[in-house]
């Protein structure tokens, strides 16, 4: 096994021990008991409209690969980008270190698709990037907008999330600015990216703040059930969470999520909530999301196999005619 390989595998193991702990720091006061009746406190038709929110974010999460393509010089038929999407998100939110793990299943997919190594990893910076200009928007809104809030969990002066937010902002601003000016290619230590044309840079800021906007809105449908939560304070909690989850690295955001929402939010942040908002996002699109993976990674072995018979087969000797 390669070094990279055990340094790899030391890192995900400490952070399923450090999700184990925050999990246990969140959820111990808590019996199995209290988490059901929590669970059934929420109004289906919040539950509902929770899976609607989580619906359209993962419909954004398609559009991400759809531009991706199209930035590449290889544009797909908008099915096959939707199923390879969602089937690589599916999993790679569960699992984390999604440059890994949503970019192995993509590289299965495109590269059976007629696209190349090097191609696929352009799809996979260009969705990258996307999801960090959807951040940053996002995060510098809910910064200008609920500096309370953010301040309280920053440990700064209410003034400062002011700054904080003008500063996010600038990130797509600037992108947008390269990607009107800028036609050469920018070169980042030994990688070179091509600064997308400004209509799919102005596309990737706003589905990439959309998708989080979304996924915003499916959180605060199983909080406000418990709290009058405003849907800002669940967009700030949920921002919040994914800085940290990104600098962590923690698989699926175990832990780190529900203990950044429960310092955001003490009152709105019941057991049910967050437990029902981890089904919604991220259990039930990745039980959907396998079955996928596993069925087309069997056609397509099939497919293969029947190449090969028919390729193996000789041509049949013509039969003598009865004369």
């Amino acid at each position: 096994m390669s070094t990279r390989r055990i340094l790899f595998n030391i890192f995900l193991v400490f952070g399923l021990l450090l999700a184990a702990y925050l999990l246990y720091k969140v959820f111990n006061r808590y019996t199995f008991d209290e988490i059901l009746q929590s669970i059934d406190r929420i109004p289906r038709w919040r539950l509902v409209s929770g899976f609607a929110f989580c619906a359209l974010s993962y419909l954004c999460l398609t559009g991400f690969d759809w531009m991706a393509l199209r930035y590449v010089g290889r544009p797909l038929a908008y099915p096959k980008a939707a199923i390879a999407s969602f089937t690589a998100l599916a999993i790679g939110h569960n699992l984390g270190v999604a440059a890994l793990s949503s970019g192995a299943v993509r590289y299965r997919y495109y590269t059976r698709w007629g696209l190349d190594a090097e191609e696929v990893a352009k799809v996979v910076l260009f969705c990258g990037v996307t999801v960090m200009l959807g951040l940053s928007a996002l995060g510098g809104i809910v910064c200008l907008i609920n500096p309370t809030d953010v301040s309280k969990l920053l440990g700064v002066s209410s003034s400062n999330p002011f700054w904080i937010g003008l500063g996010v902002l600038s990130l797509p601003v600037a992108y947008v600015v390269l990607s009107a000016t800028v036609r050469s290619p920018l070169r980042l230590w030994k990688w070179c990216f091509t600064m997308p044309n400004i209509r799919l840079a102005v596309g990737q800021i706003a589905i990439g703040t959309l998708n989080f906007t979304f996924v915003a809105a499916c959180l605060h449908q199983v909080l406000a059930s418990e709290a009058p939560v405003s849907f800002v304070q669940s967009a700030t909690a949920f921002v919040l969470a994914n800085v940290a989850i990104l600098v962590a690295h923690v698989p699926g955001g175990l832990g780190v999520l529900e203990a950044t929402v429960t310092t955001v939010l003490p009152g709105a942040a019941s057991i049910g909530g967050l437990v029902a908002f981890r089904v919604i996002y991220f259990l039930v699109p990745l039980l959907l999301g396998l079955p996928v993976f596993a069925i087309s990674e069997l056609i397509t072995r099939n497919v293969k196999k029947k190449r090969l018979d028919k390729g193996r087969e000789k041509p049949s000797e013509p039969q003598a005619q009865l004369l």
